[in-house]
C-alpha cells in the first residue's frame, strides 16, 4: 500500500514545488536539497536504531516521519487548484503532449537519467571485481549524494536561471558523456572520484530543468499528471527497461556497457537543443490559448 501511494505523494509535490519555482515564490531546488540532506541523515539514523532496536524500528521511524510529513504539507499553499473557469478544457491526459516542449523534456529525461540504470545496477559488481574495498565504494556514492545536495541548493539554481532548461540539460547530458566514458574506460579509485561528482549534473541539474519546464508550460490543473508522466513514465517505466537491458550488457561486454550509456546522453542533446527558450511564469498560459 505504501508503495502504491506515496510516489504519487511526491508527484504532487513536485508539482506544487514547480509551480512555485516558475512564480518565484520559492526556489524548488531548496526543496530538494533539503530532501536529499535529509535522506543522508536518516540514512545514518536508521542504521543506528537499527542495530540497536532492530528492524521493528523502521516501521516505526517510517510511520512517525510520515506523519509529520502530512502535518506539514497541511501547510503548504495550495497553488494546484483553479475555478472551474480557470481549467484548460481539454483535460485529457494527451492534452500534455500538445504543450511546447513537454514531450521532447520527456525523452531527454528518459535518455539522460535511464543512463544511470547501467551504473546503478552494475557500478558497484564492477569495483568489487576489481578489488575495490567497500569502503572506498561507499565514499564514491558519497560523493555523488554531496554533489546532488551541492547542485539542488547552490549551483543548479544558478545555472538554470542562465542556461534555461535546455540549456542545462544540454549540459547534464555533456556531463552524462564524460562520467560514462570514463567509467568505461578505467577502475582507477582517483578518476572515479573525479567524475562521480557529476552526478549532480547528470541528475540533479536535469532534474530541475523537467521540473523548470514542466512549471513553465503545464497549466497549474494538470501540473499533478505531468508529473506523474515524468516519473512514472518517462524516468521510471525507462530506467527499469534500461537495468533489465544493463544485465545483458554487461554480461556481454563488461564495464564497456557504459559507452552504450554515454550513447544515450549523446542523442538527448539535439533534443535538449531544440527546447523552447523561455521558461518564464505564464508560459502554460499562452500554450493553452494558442490550442
Amino acid at each position: 500500500m505504501r508503495a502504491g501511494v506515496q510516489p504519487d505523494e511526491q508527484r504532487v509535490e513536485d508539482a506544487r514545488g514547480s509551480v512555485h519555482d516558475v512564480e518565484r515564490r520559492l526556489e524548488y531546488g531548496w526543496v530538494r536539497a533539503a530532501g536529499s540532506g535529509a535522506f543522508i541523515v536518516g540514512t545514518i539514523l536508521a542504521g543506528q536504531a537499527v542495530g540497536r532496536f532492530g528492524l521493528n524500528a523502521i516501521i516505526w521511524l517510517n510511520g512517525t516521519l510520515l506523519g509529520l510529513a502530512a502535518g506539514a504539507g497541511a501547510l503548504v499553499p495550495d497553488r494546484l487548484g483553479r475555478p472551474a473557469s480557470a481549467q484548460p478544457r481539454d483535460g485529457r491526459f494527451t492534452a500534455l503532449f500538445r504543450l511546447p516542449g513537454f514531450t521532447r523534456m520527456m525523452l531527454v529525461a528518459a535518455l539522460i537519467q535511464g543512463s544511470h540504470a547501467f551504473h546503478d545496477g552494475f557500478v558497484v559488481v564492477h569495483w568489487r571485481s576489481v578489488g575495490i574495498g567497500d569502503g572506498t565504494i561507499g565514499v564514491l556514492w558519497s560523493e555523488a549524494v554531496a554533489a546532488e545536495v551541492l547542485v539542488f541548493l547552490l549551483l543548479g539554481p544558478a545555472l538554470l536561471n542562465r542556461l534555461g532548461a535546455g540549456g542545462a540539460s544540454v549540459l547534464a547530458a555533456i556531463a552524462g558523456i564524460l562520467r560514462w566514458g570514463v567509467l568505461g574506460e578505467t577502475t582507477s579509485v582517483v578518476a572515479s572520484a573525479l567524475v562521480e561528482p557529476l552526478h549532480g549534473l547528470t541528475f540533479a541539474l536535469q532534474h530541475l530543468a523537467c521540473m523548470r519546464l514542466i512549471g513553465a508550460v503545464v497549466p497549474p490543473s494538470m501540473a499533478a499528471s505531468a508529473q506523474t508522466f515524468y516519473g512514472s513514465v518517462a524516468v521510471g517505466a525507462t530506467t527499469a527497461a534500461m537495468l533489465l537491458g544493463s544485465g545483458l550488457i554487461y554480461g556481454q561486454i563488461g564495464a564497456s556497457g557504459f559507452w552504450v550509456m554515454a550513447g544515450f546522453c549523446a542523442a538527448a542533446i539535439p533534443l535538449a537543443l531544440s527546447l523552447p527558450k523561455s521558461t518564464a511564469a505564464g508560459s502554460h498560459q499562452n500554450a493553452i490559448a494558442n490550442g
